[in-house]
């Protein structure tokens, strides 16, 4: 499982779904590979909820979205998995199906609410426009 993590003032998802949003807190854009699991999902997302990310009163990096109280917005991007190594086209046989990616997701996002942090997410299986203001910029890979 493989996640893109980036601190933002705020952002939004919008599709023909429908649009939600977010303030301050982090962005997780998600992929899930065909051998994850829940386990990988939970590792993830208690990761995400404890990276001290965020600045404190001294300006350095030592508060997490728990000492903050910032939000997540979680998105399914399976295309952290493509496999541009050879040719022009990225193959994406790594990818999770999706009735799997969508399980793995779901735990992920599920796990963050069990910490206690607000979690929106973007809509599976959906074209989406992303907009968000990156804070800082930091932007961090996390892999389980």
């Amino acid at each position: 499982m493989r996640a893109v993590l980036q601190r933002v003032s705020e952002a939004s998802v919008t599709s023909d779904s429908g649009r939600v949003s977010t303030g301050p807190g982090l962005v997780a854009l998600v992929a899930v590979k065909d051998s994850d699991t829940g386990e990988d999902a939970r590792y993830l997302a208690g990761k995400t909820v404890n990276l001290r990310i965020f600045p404190d009163s001294e300006g350095k990096l030592n508060l997490s979205l728990l000492d903050t109280g910032g939000e997540v917005m979680a998105v399914s991007q399976f295309t952290l998995y493509g496999d541009c190594r050879r040719g022009r086209r990225p193959g994406f046989s790594r990818c999770a199906k999706p009735d799997k990616g969508l399980e793995v997701f779901n735990i992920y996002v599920s796990e963050i609410k069990k910490n206690g942090v607000k979690v929106k997410a973007g809509f599976f299986g959906k074209h989406m426009d992303l907009a968000l203001i990156n804070d800082g910029p930091v932007t961090l890979i996390l892999e389980s």
